[in-house]
């Protein structure tokens, strides 16, 4: 995909990349969210940068809109970007919505093992393996 320049504030240019591998086991919608994802949350795509639209992006990538349109619906649930109306599209501020949501989904493990009877130590190993597991991807 041709790199997507935008002007953002002071005058500094940021460039959305996003790379379809066809041969990779990820699907291609998986692969644009976890790319925008990344950039944003490394800040190589700052808070309020516009994102292109579901029907522009995929003409760049040579996708479906509807790929596109599950990657965006699937990282507005993670609280990466978030969607203004007719406005756009926009990299959310990092934290508040995704702290909240993995606080949320910490509360209801906590509660799960403890219904299984399993005890401290066994519950944050399990959750450290899970971890690990997740972030060598």
């Amino acid at each position: 995909m041709p790199p997507i320049l935008r002007r953002v504030r002071k005058n500094r240019s940021v460039t959305l990349q996003i790379h379809i591998d066809e041969g990779a086991e990820a699907p291609p919608f998986e692969q644009v969210r976890e790319q925008i994802s990344t950039q944003a949350r490394s800040g190589v795509l700052p808070v309020g940068y516009r994102l292109p639209t579901v029907r522009g992006l995929a003409e760049a990538l040579g996708l479906a809109a509807n790929t596109v349109a599950k990657a965006y619906r699937a990282l507005e649930t993670d609280g990466v970007i978030e969607t203004r109306g007719r406005n756009g599209t926009f990299v959310a501020a990092a934290g508040s919505a995704a702290e909240r949501q993995a606080a949320s989904a910490a509360q209801a493990y906590a509660d799960r093992v403890r219904r299984l009877g399993l005890g401290e130590d066994a519950a944050l190993a399990a959750v450290s393996d899970a971890l690990r597991a997740a972030y060598r991807q």
